[in-house]
């Protein structure tokens, strides 16, 4: 009869394996890049196509019609693929990266790195051009010369530095020829020394077809390439995120300058990828506006209806429903202001719905109506506030809007001139706080211009304002009242003095995410992302390009699936992700919605045991069938991860461990089992 029972309990945890199996192991990357916009096509081998794409790279087999993705998780040294090309010699492909690192690539799927461009330390432009294959050789066109690529041996051979900006190589067979961006042909033979910048002379005398671009590989499968779908987004551009309904809500952001980027706003969902509407055809508000559809700056989803979407953008307000584009909000057809008196812009940077299903809109650089409310029943109401004005016209970019789980809303003026951030009531109309001059609790100012970037609540209803100054707090006791100064954290050096250091003092701070166990994650403006512990005091990760697979040390957003833990990073190269050991926790732990994955954790398996669907800071054993103590610790939210070893740092023995998990409350209970096989 016991036999019976661990084997239906075999059965049952099998069937929960195979449930999370889609479940990302803890630890783990993922990249979500777009290969939507073909830009160059090599045909490699007999029956293979290498594509460069949206910037990123993928292979097509014209046989068995199968794709394949490469990114910087999974394959590749880098991302932003700027020029490939196929050496038939040496059976392999080149990819230059735009910061000039390189990759070489066989049909196999085997990478090689060369990183000597790109590590070389130099004033000289190290852009690469474009590349010419001659026998095993690439020869690279850069800023400053030419660079020598001996594709079989995988190695840089010579470098010429002509410093000459060149934009293409050729060679006759005795002679090499390069093409300057202001139109001069140098040549040197291939029998001196080329390395010597003397060996080269500008010539007239050139060679029929010199520097002609061999497109026909374009022209043979462009149009075969065009039916493919590889999947991914449809741009790369992540500067604002929303993670709500389980689906992934984004869209380009607001950005920086006078630089452009599509307005489609994009939706994950699970692992299909989906697009709303992002032209005016037959679009209710568009005749006659000749407004330019770019920049979505932020989107929000209706609580009351999950069809019905609202984005804001450089010009104007759009409303979705059903993934269609139903109406464009502008100057003309509502309360809206242009924020200039060119009537070029409609700065919509806020967009947020409220819990009572208003949508709440903020309006940069107008005469009136900074804050605009849309009630549930589409009724418009104004709410200006002169303490958002800044001479004739509102501040110049009040974004990053929020409410807190008080119904208080915040946001920020990210802009150099007035740096400011606010929080407003809107039950009383009235704008509670707005700091301009930001002090510390030891009354020392920020710089003048400290820009602050975002505003997030923790789950201790803790305001975290994110600066170019680091990230200043507000803790929960002050917020509502008028606030005299925001608080920088101190972490103990623990040196043995009593000196203590401002929590990322000085770090651009670009956006924050709070995940289920209360950490915060910070992404940052050229220091990638930290995370910080649940007290603030302590440094659990940092992540950049040269520790992790982190795409780009630029950050521009960050949001988290709660229920999987996975923190979505959206940086200037692209989206990529976390699989973290944090998730929401439950209000109440409930054996039946409490699970262990991969269970049952089979032989060779080396990864983190996740135990999913604790309460938060829950206190967790696990505990042989006989009651032995194996290991203990806290949940990270609802989640508690145990690498499968006792406290001596063994790997425990084939059999069945109990997980036993306390509330802050004290309530106590075996709350689910894992089967381990040897």
């Amino acid at each position: 009869m016991k036999r019976m029972r661990c084997l239906a309990f075999l059965v049952f945890s099998f069937s929960h394996f195979l449930f999370f199996q889609a479940v990302a192991q803890t630890g783990t990357w993922k990249a979500y890049m777009s290969y939507y916009e073909p830009q160059q096509i090599v045909k490699a081998g007999s029956h293979t196509l290498f594509v460069r794409a949206s910037n990123g790279l993928y292979s097509y087999n014209l046989n068995d019609h199968s794709i394949t993705t490469y990114d910087k998780v999974q394959q590749l040294s880098d991302t932003y693929v700027s020029l490939i090309a196929w050496n038939q010699k040496a059976q392999r492909l080149i990819i230059v990266y735009s910061n000039s690192n390189i990759d070489l690539i066989d049909l196999e799927g085997n990478v090689t790195n060369i990183s000597a461009l790109y590590s070389k330390s130099m004033t000289q432009d190290k852009t690469v051009n474009s590349i010419f294959i001659n026998e095993q050789y690439a020869y690279l066109s850069t800023g400053f010369g030419v660079v020598k690529v001996n594709m079989s041996r995988a190695e840089i051979s010579e470098t010429y530095i002509l410093d000459l900006n060149i934009v293409s190589t050729d060679t006759d067979g005795s002679k090499l020829y390069v093409k300057t961006k202001q139109g001069s042909v140098h040549a040197g033979n291939l029998t001196s020394n080329l390395i010597d910048k003397h060996s080269w002379a500008e010539t007239a005398d050139l060679p029929a077809n010199l520097f002609t671009e061999d497109r026909t590989d374009w022209n043979t499968y462009a149009e075969t390439v065009k039916s493919l779908q590889p999947g991914g987004p449809k741009h790369n551009h992540f500067g604002f995120m929303r993670f709500k309904n389980n689906i992934l809500y984004s869209c380009s952001g607001a950005g920086t300058g006078s630089v452009s980027h599509p307005a489609t706003v994009q939706l994950k969902k699970d692992d299909d990828w989906e697009f709303l509407q992002d032209d005016m055809t037959g679009v209710d508000g568009t005749t006659g506006s000749g407004w330019t559809f770019v920049d979505m700056y932020a989107v929000d989803v209706d609580p009351f209806d999950s069809n019905h979407i609202f984005a804001g953008g450089r010009t104007g307000l759009y409303e979705y429903y059903d993934g269609k584009l139903v109406k464009y909000y502008h100057k003309d057809n509502s309360i809206l202001h242009t924020a200039t008196t060119s009537n070029k812009y409609v700065l919509t940077d806020g967009v947020t719905y409220d819990s009572n299903g208003s949508l709440w809109i903020l309006q940069s650089q107008v005469k009136e109506n900074s804050i605009i409310e849309i009630t549930k029943d589409g009724q418009w109401i104004k709410h200006s506030q002169s303490v958002l004005m800044d001479g004739d016209l509102s501040l110049n970019k009040l974004t990053s809007l929020i409410f807190d789980s008080r119904g208080l809303m915040w946001f920020v003026n990210r802009h150099w001139e007035k740096s400011s951030f606010y929080c407003y009531s809107t039950a009383n109309d009235t704008i509670i706080n707005a700091v301009v001059n930001l002090i510390n609790q030891d009354g020392t100012s920020a710089p003048e211009s400290y820009n602050p970037r975002c505003v997030v609540e923790d789950l201790d209803a803790n305001i975290w304002i994110g600066t170019s100054n680091g990230p200043y707090l507000i803790e929960a006791e002050r917020v509502g009242s008028a606030i005299d100064y925001a608080t920088q954290v101190k972490v103990p050096r623990n040196d043995g003095t009593n000196y203590a250091d401002y929590l990322l003092g000085g770090v651009d701070i670009t956006t924050i995410a709070i995940d289920g166990g209360n950490r915060k994650w910070f992404g940052t403006r050229g220091s990638g992302v930290y995370l910080i512990s649940d007290d603030n005091m302590e440094q659990l990760q940092h992540f950049t390009t040269t520790n992790s697979p982190l795409l780009s040390d630029i950050i521009e957003s960050i949001t988290i699936n709660h229920q999987t833990g996975e923190v979505f990073i959206g940086t200037d190269q692209g989206l990529c992700s976390y699989m973290s050991d944090a998730t929401e926790s439950a209000i109440e732990m409930e054996k039946d919605h409490v699970y262990a994955y991969p269970n049952p954790v089979v032989s060779g398996y080396e990864g983190l045991i996740t135990v999913v669907g604790l309460s938060r800071n829950a206190d967790v054993k696990i505990l042989t069938a006989s009651g032995v103590l194996v290991a203990e610790g806290r949940s990270n939210g609802g989640t508690f991860t145990w690498d499968g070893r006792d406290r001596q740092g063994r790997r425990v023995a084939s059999g069945v461990y109990m997980v036993a998990a306390a509330t802050s409350e004290g309530k106590k209970g075996v709350v689910c089992k894992i089967a381990i096989v040897r």
